[in-house]
């Protein structure tokens, strides 16, 4: 009787934390100042969480139905589970546990537990597809343990989501035998049922999935697949050219463009625009990529399973990074210049503003010249570079030549 009511009164003290200290992290930012109540792990937590993530949003988000499946079916983490099914079963319905594993990502991937406690958790989406990082769903144990790389507990109102004000949940993050973190599992429960026995117990089932682990023969990394989109078109998988049409060879770049992925319609529509297509033509099309790829791409939402590295995306990420020298290294031309996808079109404008862009921005006269070699007409660029060249530097012909060109047409 004595714990549940210093469960209650524990309860209590952070509801007033969070009532008193979360409006004011909206509003003014910053950290609580002189709470002894509030760990600084979940406070820092809450004023990073708070930037994407509205604590009155009643559940998780949802990752697509068939990239969750793909992602279990594949995971490592999914024979040493199913070893261990019957004791987590055992574990989940005789303490009134949910039990949840999910990926790097925080998604979860799988769930057992008593009939009563799953429904209640899937009304927050804490079930297969629920999304639970800390930019998707704020303070919680399964991000931080994912941040931290270490076990976490969050009690009642350390949730940042006051849908979760109920609930207990005790993480321990799964590492490889190299040390990446594959995922976590997650023991979660009512506050009422907080023991502290539980954590004990999560750190004893994650070192039993973690021996399976190390005992288990490593496995071999998939043929990489390497697309080529800018100036060019090719897709190598393994040291050898897929066979793919054109239009398969576009659908391939867009999902390499957006990992995210695509809704049916939104993917039809980048590919075909007001083009009258038929529904079978477009899913043809997939399929066969889908074949090519050894089953890469999601169904439903469609999205690469598979790891892909990317000309495009490599120019866009070294932009991102202010790396001009590595993006126009890499920009060999406009993107798959045969296609008159409107997707397609769209990326390709993205693309060919933002590497002139960072030229013109560019301090260093050589990016100018050698983004001006594929820009011929461009008077801005060759101008640019002009102002760039010192008076005695021999590049400067080139420049004015260039410049001069451009002027007539």
């Amino acid at each position: 009787m004595s714990q549940r009511t210093d469960l209650r009164r524990h309860r209590a003290v952070l509801e007033h934390e969070w009532s008193h200290w979360v409006p004011r992290l909206r509003t003014a930012g910053g950290q609580p100042v002189g709470s002894h109540a509030l760990r600084r792990e979940v406070t820092e937590s809450w004023a990073r969480s708070l930037g994407s993530v509205d604590p009155g949003r009643d559940s998780a988000p949802v990752a697509d139905e068939g990239l969750v499946h793909h992602r279990w079916a594949c995971s490592p983490l999914r024979g040493p589970v199913a070893d261990l099914a019957a004791e987590l079963h055992s574990i989940a319905d005789d303490a009134g546990f949910v039990t949840a594993v999910t990926d790097e990502s925080g998604t979860i991937l799988w769930t057992c537990g008593g009939p009563a406690m799953r429904r209640r958790a899937e009304r927050v989406n804490f079930a297969p597809g629920g999304r639970w990082d800390e930019q998707a769903m704020g303070t919680n144990a399964l991000s931080l343990a994912l941040r931290t790389g270490r076990p976490s507990s969050v009690f009642s109102a350390e949730h940042l989501v006051t849908a979760l004000h109920g609930w207990v949940c005790y993480c321990a993050p799964v590492h490889a035998p190299d040390g990446r973190v594959l995922g976590v599992l997650d023991l979660s429960t009512t506050w009422d049922r907080s023991h502290p026995l539980a954590m004990s117990t999560v750190r004893s089932l994650v070192s039993a999935i973690e021996t399976r682990l190390a005992a288990e023969p490593p496995r071999p990394d998939p043929p990489h697949l390497r697309l080529t989109c800018l100036g060019g078109e090719q897709a190598v998988r393994g040291g050898r050219p897929l066979p793919l049409r054109p239009r398969q060879l576009e659908i391939l770049t867009l999902l390499a463009l957006e990992p995210d992925g695509f809704a049916p319609d939104r993917l039809r529509d980048a590919l075909y625009g007001d083009r009258p297509v038929t529904a079978s033509t477009f899913k043809a099309e997939v399929s066969h990529l889908r074949r090519a790829l050894g089953g890469g791409i999601a169904p439903r939402r469609y999205a690469l399973t598979v790891p892909v590295s990317c000309d495009a995306v490599e120019v866009l990420h070294a932009l991102e990074g202010g790396d001009a020298e590595t993006a126009l290294r890499l920009y060999r031309g406009p993107l798959l210049p045969r296609s008159e996808a409107p997707g397609v079109e769209e990326w390709r404008t993205r693309l060919e503003v933002a590497v002139r862009e960072a030229v013109l921005a560019s301090a260093r006269p050589e990016h100018a010249l050698r983004y001006g070699e594929r820009a011929p007409y461009d008077t801005q660029v060759h101008a640019h570079a002009l102002r760039l060249l010192g008076p005695d530097d021999t590049r400067r012909a080139i420049a004015a030549g260039r410049l001069a060109a451009s002027l007539r047409d």
